[in-house]
């Protein structure tokens, strides 16, 4: 059982791929593929965008910072000149805690110009591939465009292509009905002329009155023909032996 399922799944993949290649342009398939290879593009400099305005924002940080070391600096010689050592020390703290922290966004600048970097370098590249895609996806649509208006060529001119399977059982149906429709007339000029199928266009006439008419038709017929010879048979005998003869 579990086999026979198989197989049945199997043909029915088989023929639902056989579907898929029919509906699939190839065209509409690399643009497909290079419209999302586009969108990958775009996040990459996207990701650029972001890293360089986090480093901006880093660097602005630190210009502050690095002016307010200047600045307690000399609050810390201000103070130790007025005597006041405590002051100066604070001064001093802050300014040690300053320098810590402009340390560490040091190394977070130096991280994201180096993540920077590589984004920038990975997005040469990305855009090197497209282009190239680009290239080639269009020689591929036209050399398919090309091979595609060949099969149809070919198809019209031997008459394997569909429309022209299609025209050619039209053909073949109109010559069928033709044949029967003049079969089917000869059938009836036939009948009619054997009598056996009434001519009702022929006014009120019966079957039996056209043979009637026709009876004293061949009577007058002879009748007249009687006459004839009686007439030539009184005057002189050689016209009627010629007559004869």
């Amino acid at each position: 059982m579990a086999g026979l399922m198989s197989r049945a799944g199997l043909v029915v993949k088989s023929k639902f791929s056989k579907l898929l290649d029919r509906a699939e342009d190839p065209g509409e398939t690399l643009d497909y593929s290079y419209e999302k290879q586009l969108e990958l593009l775009q996040n990459v400099k996207r990701g650029i965008a972001d890293v360089v305005t986090a480093k901006k924002r880093l660097q602005l940080q630190t210009t502050q910072l690095e002016q307010s070391l200047v600045k307690l600096d000399e609050q810390a010689r201000t103070a130790l000149a007025a005597g006041r050592e405590d002051l100066a020390r604070q001064a001093l703290e802050r300014k040690s805690a300053a320098q810590q922290q402009l340390q560490g966004l040091d190394g977070q600048v130096a991280g994201l110009e180096e993540q920077q970097e590589k984004l920038v370098a990975s997005e040469k590249q990305l855009s090197a591939k497209i282009e190239a895609f680009r290239s080639q996806k269009e020689v591929i649509k036209a050399q398919y465009s090309a091979a595609e208006a060949q099969v149809r060529i070919g198809e019209a001119a031997t008459g394997i292509g569909e429309q022209m399977a299609d025209t050619g059982l039209a053909i073949q149906r109109a010559k069928d009905k033709t044949d029967q429709m003049q079969a089917r007339a000869g059938a009836m000029d036939e009948l009619m002329a054997s009598g056996t199928l009434e001519d009702f266009t022929a006014g009120d006439q019966s079957q039996l009155d056209r043979e009637l008419a026709q009876l004293a038709s061949q009577s007058q017929v002879d009748q007249e023909l009687a006459k004839m010879k009686a007439e030539l048979g009184s005057g002189s005998g050689e016209p009627a032996k010629e007559l004869e003869q």
